[in-house]
């Protein structure tokens, strides 16, 4: 539930981040860095008390829920401009689509190594976490009475949830260090240009005009419509791959190896992805890679076993990384056909960005939502080392049918998605000529006032 209502209103604050950003003035170090910059201290302390067990227990869902929102609000402010962070760093196509690579390439990394960091600071915690495998209503587990069962189990709890309280807060302050370095590092080796476009005295669109006028461009529209679907389709996988794996396939040993070999295949896979939309364009890199993972994913619910489930991975994680770089490399050429319909508007990109990340949040909060219903209904019972068997039979309805159902509605979505290659090299030409015609223009001002 917690994670539902946070996911929920963090997609609720990407509209107003969008809003605000509209709003800000151009500083000395741009317009987007100040809100990194701003909000990352309050984002690593809010980070970290997620992890923190509060003293108290009557009103800790109220505690977890105010921290997990606060992160959801402060991850927007820092995601949003950093995703419309691309617009402002090169007007060419080419340098644009090149630091979209680079940027999902290490931001997968970052996740792999963030989750690797992460997993061996907690994982002595999990050691002393298990499952038995004797009830313990028998009365005697060999020379030992029922009594001392139980205590054993309940100093053996107190014994995990001491040490995992530790290990968490370690893991949580590690995670926020390095959150903290790498924004200074942004900080320092990014410079942030202003619109390349419009000349000096062009004014911003008001955000109400702005979001009427970008949310009648057909462009956006549908490619945030196909991706969206998508993007749940995604999403139902990684957030019930781990209970399949548990309590479908008997892979429970395996997956927590099966998760990097998922985020390593997806690493390597981003630049391959790269390479294949320069050569055969971007709409046909989406499809052949979003299309690779699903015949992979029915054939784990069919054949759940190691072998299967190694091989899935590697699959998979080739899907991932194309559903992770397309949206943001097809994303500015949306932007650039707006920009060419709309010579004379300014400060319009952080609406587009700030409304596609609202719908990915969406998405996940879709994902979640669909999942955790579905669970529910089927009688899932939390903490228990074996479901009953409409549980295994909804995970494998989650993993496999409802994803393809949903990435096969957005393949038939973007079918109408109108920037091709040949589009795309089009408004690319019209583009440098409305730059030359606007430095052209900001000469002749400097000329003006000389």
């Amino acid at each position: 539930m917690v994670l539902f209502i946070g996911k929920a209103w963090g997609a609720l604050t990407d509209p107003l981040v969008g809003f605000f950003i509209t709003k800000t003035k151009w500083t000395k170090i741009g317009r987007l860095m100040p809100w990194m910059l701003g909000c990352t201290p309050f984002l690593v302390v809010s980070y970290f008390y997620l992890w923190y067990v509060p003293p108290f227990t009557t009103g800790r869902f109220v505690w977890y829920l105010g921290f997990y929102c606060l992160y959801q609000t402060l991850i927007t402010c820092y995601h949003v401009p950093y995703s419309a962070l691309t617009m402002f760093l090169s007007a060419d196509q080419r340098e644009r689509d090149s630091a979209t690579a680079y940027r999902m390439t290490l931001e997968v990394l970052g996740t792999l190594v963030g989750a690797a960091i992460q997993g061996q600071i907690v994982a002595s915690a999990h050691t002393l976490q298990h499952c038995p495998t004797h009830n313990v209503s028998d009365g005697h587990l060999g020379n030992s009475s029922g009594g001392d069962v139980v205590r054993s189990l309940l100093v053996r709890s107190e014994e995990y949830l001491s040490h995992a309280k530790e290990v968490y807060m370690i893991a949580a302050g590690v995670i926020g260090s390095i959150f903290l370095v790498c924004t200074i590092i942004m900080f320092l080796g990014v410079k942030e240009k202003d619109d390349l476009y419009t000349s000096n005295t062009e004014k911003q669109i008001p955000f109400h005009q702005g979001f009427i006028m970008v949310m009648r461009h057909g462009p956006y529209l549908i490619l945030t419509a196909a991706f969206l679907f998508i993007l749940v389709a995604i999403q139902l996988v990684q957030n019930n791959f781990v209970l399949f794996c548990t309590y479908a396939a008997d892979l429970r040993e395996h997956f927590h190896y099966i998760v990097l070999t998922i985020l390593v295949s997806a690493v390597i896979s981003i630049p391959l992805w790269q390479w294949f939309l320069q050569r055969f364009g971007k709409k046909t890199a989406a499809f052949c890679g979003i299309t690779w993972i699903m015949p992979f994913t029915m054939m784990l619910v069919f054949i759940p076993n190691v072998v299967v489930a190694y091989i899935v991975a590697v699959s998979s994680g080739l899907s991932v990384a194309a559903s992770l770089l397309l949206p943001w490399s097809m994303l500015p050429d949306v932007v650039d056909d707006f920009r060419l319909a709309n010579p004379y508007c300014k400060g319009h990109e952080a609406i587009f960005y700030s409304f596609y990340v609202f719908f990915t949040k969406f998405a996940a909060a879709i994902s979640l939502g669909v999942s955790t219903l579905c669970l529910e209904f089927a009688g899932y019972n939390t903490g228990a080392c074996k479901q009953p068997a409409p549980v295994v039979y909804t995970l494998k309805l989650l993993i496999g049918g409802v994803p393809v159902a949903f990435i096969i509605t957005g393949l038939l979505i973007l079918l109408l998605y109108p920037i091709t290659e040949q589009v795309r090299l089009r408004n690319k030409l019209h583009l440098d000529e409305l730059r030359k015609q606007s430095s052209s223009s900001r000469i002749g001002d400097d000329l003006g006032l000389m």
